[in-house]
């Protein structure tokens, strides 16, 4: 089973998300949290799979909730989805530079929605939607490389920084396999290595992380 904490201060919101997954065989709703600072309380005394985060509720917004959760070192195997209402390119970005593996609008379609629990919940991040590609995209183009890029991709090989790249570009294990002429295991090693070494939580962190340095710029994608 996979165990879902719901966090957003709508009473009818969070009966809404939870009337849904507990029609699901394999997810289940632990617990619910009304505002940020309960939601992270409750991430420590659950130990929740995967938090659905809510952006703006009281107390303590979703995206500072998420920083706390992120930062908890007891909370690794934790994964926050952020559902918000608002598209707006600032919330998204935050969100996945504040720790999140993904991000959703909350009119989702609720096949889409399950999906997306499951595949945060299997430690992959959810980056498919176009908003958030465009986001990244726009960030890139907007503050270009950093002047510490090049400290922060020294512990990379040469390998591992060509992998980096495409993990930028939203590529998949296996696309990678193929665009580098290796198999899928050993790009997913290559990708493991690099999130260990740049101190990445996810795939979401790498891609932000390949913005960030410039390693992959607006437009190459």
């Amino acid at each position: 089973m996979i165990r879902v904490l719901l966090a957003d201060d709508q009473t009818v919101v969070r009966a809404g998300f939870k009337a849904l997954l507990d029609l699901t065989d394999d997810l289940v709703v632990v617990a619910e949290a009304a505002d940020g600072t309960a939601a992270v309380e409750l991430a420590r005394s659950t130990r929740p799979d995967v938090v659905l985060m809510d952006i703006r509720m009281p107390k303590l917004d979703g995206l500072a909730a998420t920083r706390r959760i992120v930062a908890d070192r007891t909370l690794d195997a934790v994964r926050v989805l952020v559902l918000t209402t608002f598209a707006a390119d600032e919330y998204v970005f935050e969100a996945l530079r504040s720790g999140a593996a993904g991000f959703l609008l909350k009119d989702v379609e609720p096949d889409d929605l399950r999906a997306a629990i499951r595949t945060v919940a299997a430690g992959q991040s959810l980056l498919a939607p176009t908003v958030t590609r465009r986001v990244i995209e726009e960030f890139g183009r907007l503050q270009g490389p950093q002047a510490a890029a090049q400290e922060r991709l020294a512990p990379l090989t040469d390998r591992e920084r060509e992998v980096l790249a495409l993990v930028g570009r939203g590529l998949s294990n296996d696309e990678i396999g193929t665009a580098l002429c290796m198999s899928p295991l050993t790009a997913k090693t290559h990708v493991s290595r690099a999130m260990t070494k740049l101190g990445a939580r996810d795939r979401a962190q790498l891609v932000v992380l390949a913005y960030e340095t410039g390693l992959v710029r607006a437009g190459e994608v």
